[in-house]
Parts: C-alpha cells; structure tokens; sequence
C-alpha cells in the first residue's frame, strides 16, 4: 500500500499481479518455458513479468487465456450496477405522498 494511504497504488497492483500470476501457473503445473510455448509469449517476457509485473497488455491476456483466467480480466470492466438508480427507488421525490 502506498506509503501514506490505506489504498493500494498502481505498483502494488502490479507487484501483487505478478505474484498471483507466478502462484497460478506453478498451481496448473506450468514451467515458464512449457507457459511460453502453449500462450506464444516469450521466456524472457514471462520471467520479466513473474519478477518486475512488467507485460504488454496481449502477452498478459495470451497467459490469462492458457490459465483459463480470460473472463475473470474481462469482468472487470463490466459496469457496475448504478448506486443512484437504487436509491431513486426510496427517494421522497419519487414516492407518492402517503
């Protein structure tokens, strides 16, 4: 977390990232070398990433894909239900007077 906030920064994301990553692929049995010939991302990329969180974005996605974790990344830009929408339900101005 950053050095003053509560809140993770951009670089423990991706500190945190690359961790999850290296965890997951050595959960599916995965070498970097065998992850490197099934997703056509290179070894030096994949041993970049696992230590740096340094990756383009379509290598991150080729090795999301062989992890079987695709839709988990694409879910995260699915827009979230809409807060307001919920309380106009129970605002005063929208009820009838009673």
């Amino acid at each position: 977390m950053g050095k003053y906030s509560i809140y993770k920064t951009p670089s423990d994301i991706i500190k945190d990232t690359a961790s999850k990553h290296r965890d997951l692929r050595k959960k599916a049995k995965l070498s970097q070398t065998a992850l490197a010939e099934r997703s056509g991302v290179s070894l030096g990329s994949i041993k970049r990433f696992e230590s740096s969180g340094q990756i383009s974005l379509e290598s991150f996605l080729k090795l999301l894909l062989i992890l079987d974790r695709l839709d988990d990344f694409d879910a995260i830009l699915t827009p979230k239900d809409n807060e307001n929408d919920i309380e106009k339900l129970f605002s005063s101005k929208t009820r009838r007077s009673q």
